[in-house]
């Protein structure tokens, strides 16, 4: 096999099944059991599985609607920040970006991609991000926007693989382009909106895959 990899707080298997197919020991981890049953899903506190010999560690989605840039104005009462600091806000930022310290900074796997949004300010600053790729699904031929943030350790930048010709703003293809910005309000919106899609996730693992193995643990040692 490829190497051991741990695709945190993933439920689809999306990532999990792109690195499976590259012949990768590939375990998704999330609070929730897996969307597709696989029995390669550990259903559980990631950072309780950080310490199982992984060789690459994919952090697929960090809690992003605390970090988000959409999400600041929740950082204050009623959406203004003239109303002051929401203090239950900030309580869930400060742990969110602690999390995100605790995947980004766990040297135990020697290459680690952190998943991460468009941030605002503070949660950049909390976080202490360093540099950042970001990559759209039409970098590899999914005719979609979303602007996905990816801070590598030990893994090189990702490589496009279909380019697509974005539309013409304003127009009807435009729209569909912009499904993820476009839910309808519901319970599983932010979920239908953090999901990888298939394109870069069969990157990641066609791109990544072969730079890991058995001996990648040892560097970390």
């Amino acid at each position: 096999m490829a190497g051991r990899v741990l695709v945190a707080c993933e439920r689809s298997g999306v990532v999990r099944r792109a690195f499976e197919a590259q012949g990768c020991d590939a375990w998704s981890c999330d609070t929730m059991p897996a969307d597709d049953g696989s029995n390669r899903h550990i259903t559980g506190d990631v950072l309780d599985h950080l310490d199982d010999g992984w060789d690459l560690l994919m952090v697929a989605h960090p809690p992003c609607t605390i970090l988000c840039n959409s999400g600041a104005k929740h950082l204050y009462l009623g959406g203004r920040k003239a109303n002051g600091r929401n203090p239950a806000r900030w309580a869930e930022l400060e742990a969110a970006a602690a999390f995100y310290r605790r995947l980004r900074d766990a040297a135990q796997i020697p290459r680690r991609a952190i998943e991460n949004p468009v941030m605002h300010g503070h949660a950049i600053a909390l976080v202490e991000r360093g540099p950042v790729q970001f990559v759209h699904p039409y970098f590899f031929g999914e005719p979609f926007f979303k602007n996905t943030g990816l801070e590598l350790i030990e893994l090189p930048r990702l490589v496009p693989t279909d380019m697509l010709t974005p539309p013409a703003p304003g127009t009807a293809e435009h729209k569909a382009w912009s499904r993820c910005h476009r839910e309808p309000p519901g319970p599983d919106r932010a979920r239908r909106r953090s999901q990888t899609y298939h394109g870069i996730a069969a990157a990641m693992a066609a791109q990544w895959a072969p730079l890991i193995g058995a001996g990648e643990r040892e560097m970390a040692a």
